[in-house]
């Protein structure tokens, strides 16, 4: 089965495994002392807790690929981060001429239509999913990173791991967070600590449910490390599906470069929605 059709399956399936597993825990209970699960879940969660991407900077060429419907663009370009700081991915038309910029620091999302001169500058909480969902910037970085997040929080720890519930399904782990309206869930490598998915659900009674899918593939070495070169993501709402797709080439760890982008009074500020437009016209 392929990752893309299993993480659908696995998604869906979590809230029967958890049934499932609660009726096991049961069973286990009369077995054994409940602690030696207790002890073994921790185990597993810390080891996801822990797999941190040391490095401070990465920086990768990019093959970048979105698809809106019927709609499906493909260009290159660059990713380049800086830890703590900024996520920038360069988007390239005709392989030279950069097309778009996206920019997420902790303060502000950015997007830039370089071509027909257009941006949008906004913060986290003025993005309907972004405020929905609880996401700031330490989250899409732990999302590029390939890292277990908690909302809210910069980082995880020993004081923040509690809430989390963690379940073996045959070779893989299945972590799951619930807060108010909000569905988290990893499934992890439980031997090394590497998520194979994310997924965040919000869920709206009256508009319907919105969800964030994050596949990770090909983990290569970077310093000292492994980091996903290959990453598809799926944006799911009520009246749109968008699946974007990232292959990183030649990661390094480069740090040559500006961390903030200056926007020109010859640029024109527009809503996110048009400069989406745009891009898919390339």
């Amino acid at each position: 089965m392929k990752l893309s059709n299993y993480a659908k399956a696995v998604i869906m399936a979590v809230p029967l495994l958890l049934t499932a597993c609660h009726s096991k825990k049961n069973v286990v209970t009369e077995a054994a002392p409940q602690a030696t699960e207790s002890v073994a879940q921790t185990e597993i969660l810390t080891k996801v807790a822990e797999n941190t991407q040391a490095t401070q900077f990465v920086s990768s060429k990019v093959k970048f690929s979105i698809e809106i419907g019927p709609q499906q663009v493909s260009l290159t370009g660059n990713l380049r981060i800086k830890r703590d700081d900024v996520i920038r991915l360069q988007l390239m038309a005709f392989g030279f001429v950069e097309a778009g910029r996206i920019e997420f620091t902790k303060d502000y999302v950015l997007i830039m239509d370089r071509i027909n001169k257009m941006y949008m500058r906004a913060p986290y909480n003025y993005i309907d999913f972004l405020r929905n969902s609880g996401i700031n910037f330490y989250t899409l970085q732990a999302l590029f990173y390939n890292e277990l997040f908690k909302p809210g929080e910069k980082k995880i720890n020993l004081k923040n791991m509690m809430g989390y519930h963690t379940v073996l399904n045959d070779e893989d782990a299945i972590i799951t967070l619930e807060q108010d309206k909000m569905s988290y869930s990893w499934l992890a490598n439980p031997d090394n600590g590497q998520i194979k998915i994310a997924n965040i659900m919000y869920r709206d009674n009256i508009k319907g449910n919105t969800q964030l899918t994050w596949e990770y593939m090909e983990f290569k070495p970077l310093a000292q490390v492994h980091f996903p070169s290959d990453m598809k993501i799926t944006l799911t709402s009520p009246s749109k599906q968008v699946k974007m797709g990232m292959k990183l080439n030649n990661l390094g760890t480069s740090s040559d470069w500006e961390t903030r982008t200056t926007i020109s009074n010859k640029y024109r500020e527009v809503d996110a929605e048009e400069i989406l437009r745009r891009i898919m016209a390339l």
